[in-house]
């Protein structure tokens, strides 16, 4: 018991200790502080000696590469030794070549001189025989000229000459006939004297200069019978063939008139459906008034022309170009859609029709190009600027620029647009 209390005495005086723990803590807290640093340097040294061996391996690798280079450059480096070698041999060679190429180039300066000469003495060799050959030719077409009429006369004397010979027998058989005597003896028994009369041998000299006149004329054709056949049977083709082109002409012609009678009772046909149509959708276009169409300038429908008559309410009657501007436009989509009702077409482009109507118009187009979309199902592509005929569209299409030089195509369905905004 008495030592309990010495023991509880002194721990009363705890002073000391919590001072000495005080300071046990500050020396843990500097221990701790220092013992981070060292680790820190600890680690900081170990990244550096890390780095360090990694720098040494990349050195050690860039001393491989360098050594390699060095082999490779002594290598090029004795190659290069050897090309300057063999350049400097190739140089020694050359230089022994100006004076070589020096006397080719005279020698062939002094060949294509020659040659020059040649060619010039060679034109002008050709040239005169060009000449002479044009005189020659010249010649020869006046010997051809003077031979064709030499024949041609020959031919003729030779026909006076067969002729001649054909009616003197004729007459010397008419003499034997009736004078009943020779044609030598006709003379003396008319009474005529022999000396008015040419002597035999005129005559026949005559004769033999005609007969030597035919033999320079050349043989005669032996063909000309075959030729003469020949030009016939080719004559007959040819008017066979002149008859079958008539009557194919004939043939055309009449296909051409049943065409024709076709074309205008289809034609007739057509303009009087358009022309039903087009008073239609004129009244509808302009809340009334009358409009109708037109064949001019000519009783036939293929050549006739067409002229639009127009009255909108309150006018008068009058052709398309004594209309207004937007008064021409409304005409023009009538008839337009009046072609489209008679012969619908599966999609029809209009380019800014809009563009000289007002307002009311625009309505009147819009309202009937619904009705048209109904009663023709042919699909519109409208180019407009109109905020209205935009708004009346089922779809819009836009080109925009975002940047400078780049289109881009947006587009709005402005149907799905109006019943995404009716669900919200």
């Amino acid at each position: 018991m008495p030592r309990a209390r010495t023991a509880l005495a002194d721990l009363s005086d705890d002073t000391a200790l919590r001072e000495e723990v005080a300071g046990l803590k500050e020396e843990l807290e500097r221990l701790r502080a220092e013992w981070s640093e060292a680790r820190a340097r600890h680690d900081s040294l170990q990244r550096e000696a890390e780095m360090r061996a990694s720098r040494l391996r990349d050195i050690a690798r860039e001393k491989e590469r360098w050594q390699t280079r060095i082999a490779s450059a002594r290598r090029r480096m004795e190659e290069l030794e050897a090309r300057r070698e063999k350049l400097r041999e190739e140089l020694q060679a050359l230089s022994q070549a100006p004076e070589e190429l020096e006397r080719k180039r005279i020698a062939l300066m002094n060949a294509v001189a020659e040659a020059e000469r040649e060619r010039r003495e060679a034109a002008d060799r050709l040239a005169e025989a060009e000449n002479a050959l044009a005189e020659i030719e010249k010649d020869w077409r006046e010997a051809e000229k003077q031979v064709s009429a030499a024949r041609e006369e020959a031919a003729r004397l030779q026909a006076r000459l067969e002729a001649a010979e054909a009616r003197l027998g004729e007459l010397s058989a008419t003499i034997r006939e009736r004078m009943e005597c020779l044609p030598e003896k006709l003379p003396l028994k008319i009474g005529i004297a022999a000396e008015e009369l040419p002597s035999r041998e005129e005559i026949e000299r005559e004769l033999v200069k005609l007969r030597e006149s035919r033999e320079r004329l050349g043989a005669v054709n032996l063909r000309a019978e075959d030729e003469m056949r020949e030009v016939s049977e080719e004559l007959e083709k040819l008017v066979s063939e002149r008859e079958d082109v008539i009557r194919a002409i004939e043939k055309l012609r009449g296909g051409i008139s049943s065409l024709n009678r076709e074309g205008r009772r289809r034609l007739l046909e057509a303009f009087d459906h358009v022309n039903e149509y087009f008073a239609s959708l004129f009244t509808t276009l302009f809340g009334g008034g009358k409009a109708h169409l037109e064949l001019i300038e000519s009783e036939d429908p293929l050549e006739a022309g067409l002229e639009i008559f127009a009255q909108p309410p309150g006018k008068r009657l009058q052709v398309l170009s004594l209309l207004s501007g937007g008064e021409q436009t409304l005409t023009a989509l009538a008839l337009i859609f009046a072609v489209f009702l008679t012969n619908p077409s599966p999609i029809c482009v209009l380019d800014e029709v809009d563009a000289p109507l007002d307002e009311h118009n625009v309505e009147r187009f819009c309202n009937l190009l619904e009705d048209m979309l109904k009663r023709s199902g042919t699909d519109f592509l409208i180019i407009t600027h109109h905020p209205i005929t935009m708004a009346r569209m089922n779809r819009l299409f836009g080109v925009t620029m975002m940047e400078p030089g780049v289109s881009r195509l947006v587009s709005v369905d402005l149907e799905t647009a109006e019943q995404m905004r009716e669900a919200s």
